[in-house]
């Protein structure tokens, strides 16, 4: 799963793995909002790393969690989806729009294959400084250069470099902001 080859998440370890998720989302998510604390507690055994100051809107949805990588001050907005079996790499000064979902899982393409159950997974990786609108979706192995901005409701299927403006679906660079988005 993790090294990008096909596999059943019908196997019992991931299976109990995705359990185990569920129900420290559910502790999260349904939260009391005035306890920073014990969000900061359950966001910090649910993920693989999260940051300084780092802070995530209920509800949060995932697979597993412990792929999900995010630097320091990074905010995730309500409703932000991360299917992880692979990597999610995120950076320092990222902002998530509501409604972001970021996807690293995928399916064959050949009907036959993919009713038979296996799964495949390619890494999401979101640099620096990096804001996504609201409602953007980003497909799997995708990767977002630092800086860049993309647009509300954009469709992320292809790498973006750093420092531009992009939006749309498919997403694509509308202008250049800056070298490397500062």
């Amino acid at each position: 799963m993790l090294s990008g080859e096909l596999y059943l998440p019908s196997d019992p370890q991931l299976t109990r793995e995705r359990m185990r998720c569920r129900q420290l989302l559910r502790a999260f998510n349904g939260s009391d909002p005035a306890d920073d604390e014990g969000r900061t507690r359950v966001v910090r055994s649910l993920l693989g790393r999260a940051g300084e100051d780092a802070f995530i809107e209920p509800p949060f949805h995932c697979d597993y969690g412990y792929n999900i990588r995010v630097g320091a001050r990074f905010f995730a907005n309500f409703l932000c989806v991360m299917l992880d079996p692979t990597s999610v790499e995120i950076g320092d000064d990222v902002f998530l729009g509501p409604a972001v979902h970021v996807y690293t899982a995928t399916h064959p393409i050949d009907a036959a294959e993919r009713i038979r159950g296996p799964e495949l997974a390619r890494p999401v990786r979101i640099g620096s400084r990096v804001w996504i609108g609201g409602g953007s979706i980003v497909l799997p192995g995708v990767t977002i250069g630092d800086g860049t901005t993309i647009g509300a409701g954009s469709v992320v299927t292809r790498d973006l470099p750093a420092g531009v403006a992009a939006a749309g679906n498919p997403c694509r660079v509308l202008r250049v902001l800056s070298e490397g988005g500062d």
